[in-house]
């Protein structure tokens, strides 16, 4: 099932986290699965991909944040915290930087390059359910407590730059439960536990400075059923909104200029939202999110490209049929004059300029010139990760061409000198080179509860929870009492045989319900050993 999911800047390539701690790469064009890396033994709770497609930083319900390189699988870094994480973000400009969020603490940013960590400033220290985002460009971090207040940090010095509060009325406060930054222009939601989601300028923010008093740009909310949103987030081009309900599988639609309920999806009913992603696309309105462990893709038909009389209607109207129309030949027909496509032959086209689509280029060099942005974007997009290579599927292989020949002897090749717990490699496997062990750095963090459970598991329990723990099966290592595969013994006596000589070296011969003569004394000597 899965968990989180985020696409990378181009809409390429969706990262999706499960339950089993695997990260499942999907190629957006051809609907399938070009990757899956074997990443952690917890369920994976938070994904976030470096600016150019190489890097992913996943986080897991185990307190691991780890760092992937996409095309060979392999782990680069690993960072042990003493809480559970809530969210990994890459810098947008630094992949050598990524934001940490820990449970019951202050936010980390982390340093890949030489492993070190730089705990954010709070505002009040006693309260640290604290949620933190880059801004669009990474020059600030905004962070917000469960009472309301927003930190504005300055992301190279840590530094005080603007604060306010966000109140429900006269003096209320609300939790800050996220923070997202739209992709286009300078606009920020928050989204809180009144179940309001606010739209803010970042250009205002910054304006007011400490402890102002800015007013939203929108508030949104279903005033009518009061849902309480699981993930918010912007639309490529920045001019939408998207929210997931926490309480059923539906995803609310608002245009951001006048605030306006656009759409409402529903879903398979009994189903939970949990994570909703938006895909950077030329069409305006959200193209796709993860619901559950399912990929849902909208996309808005342009019936008029087909036919350019079509228009659609809201509701029936009765159609009235003109005299001449389905005559062969219209008599009532005018002279033809040079318009329309007639006039478009003599006009001469240009079919070597490409123009960039707005809603792939970003406006993150937005101050330097118009021409040099669009270079800086060909160089980033020459760079760039934007699809996985996969292998042809061979319906019916060959024989390997490399391996023995057929009528070879087996055993003819000699296993001496290898040892008893090493085996020979298949020639068939290939040659595999040794993975490189990641460096795993523990972090410590002062005053941080290390018995906190991950939000994505329960509540913290006394142990007697029926609840089945998430991830992959752990392995016994030898535990065979606590092993839920062991053997199950069969009484019976059908008479001693030879081995039983092999018994006796262990000190406890076999007889009686244990006697070799059964069938399953392979598994009793296991067990007896």
């Amino acid at each position: 099932m899965a968990l989180t999911c985020t696409f990378n800047r181009w809409g390429t390539l969706l990262a999706v986290g499960c339950n089993d701690g695997r990260i499942v790469i999907w190629d957006f064009l051809t609907r399938g699965i070009a990757k899956i890396i074997s990443a952690h033994i917890h369920p994976v709770c938070s994904l976030c991909w470096s600016r150019d497609g190489h890097k992913l930083v996943s986080a897991s319900t185990d307190n691991i944040v780890s760092q992937w390189d996409v095309l060979s699988g392999d782990c680069d870094q690993r960072f042990r915290f003493p809480s559970p994480i809530l969210k990994v973000q890459y810098h947008p400009r630094d992949q050598n930087r990524v934001l940490v969020c820990p449970m019951k603490s202050a936010p980390v940013m982390l340093t890949l390059s030489d492993s070190k960590h730089v705990v954010l400033p709070v505002d009040d220290d006693s309260d640290l359910n604290v949620v933190a985002s880059f801004d669009r460009r990474g020059e600030y971090i905004y962070t917000g407590n469960a009472k309301g207040k927003i930190l504005v940090l300055k992301t190279d010095t840590q530094d005080l730059v603007a604060s306010f509060r966000v109140t429900t009325g006269t003096s209320n406060t609300t939790a800050i439960k996220s923070i997202e930054f739209a992709r286009k222009g300078s606009c920020f939601l928050i989204n809180t536990a009144d179940r309001i989601i606010r739209v803010y300028d970042g250009r205002e923010i910054l304006t007011c400075g400490r402890d102002g008093e800015p007013e939203p740009m929108q508030k949104l909310q279903d005033l009518v059923n009061r849902t309480p949103w699981k993930k918010c987030c912007f639309s490529g081009d920045g001019e939408y909104i998207v929210a997931g309900s926490a309480r059923q599988h539906a995803l609310y639609i608002w245009e951001k200029s006048i605030g306006n309920l656009v759409k409402i999806l529903h879903g398979t009913r009994g189903e939970l939202l949990l994570d909703v992603a938006v895909r950077s696309s030329p069409i305006p309105s959200p193209s796709s999110g993860v619901l559950n462990s399912f990929l849902i893709y909208f996309f808005q038909e342009n019936w008029s490209a087909f036919a350019p009389d079509f228009k659609e209607l809201d509701e029936n109207v009765e159609y009235e049929e003109r005299e001449s129309e389905f005559d062969i030949e219209d008599e009532d027909k005018s002279e033809p004059e040079q318009t329309g496509a007639d006039a478009a032959e003599d006009e001469e086209v240009d079919v070597t300029s490409v123009d960039p689509i707005a809603a792939f280029c970003s406006s993150d060099k937005s101050h330097k010139p118009q021409i040099a942005t669009f270079f800086d974007e060909e160089l980033e997009d020459s760079r760039a990760l934007l699809y996985l290579p996969i292998a042809p599927e061979v319906e019916d292989p060959e024989e390997n061409p490399y391996g023995p020949p057929p009528d070879a002897v087996p055993g003819s090749l000699p296993d001496e000198g290898l040892g008893p717990d090493k085996k020979r490699p298949s020639s068939s496997d290939g040659p595999q080179a040794p993975r490189k062990k990641p460096k795993t750095t523990n972090i410590e963090l002062q005053g941080v509860p290390n018995d906190e459970v991950h939000p994505l598991l329960g509540v913290k329990g006394d142990g007697k929870s029926k609840k089945k723990q998430a991830g992959r099966p752990k392995g016994s290592k030898g535990k065979d009492k606590d092993s839920p595969f062991k053997p199950k013994l069969y009484k019976g006596d059908r008479g001693s045989l030879p081995l039983e000589g092999a018994a006796k070296e262990l000190g406890q011969p076999l007889t009686g319900k244990d006697s070799l003569s059964s069938p399953w004394w392979p598994l009793i000597l296991l067990q007896k050993l």
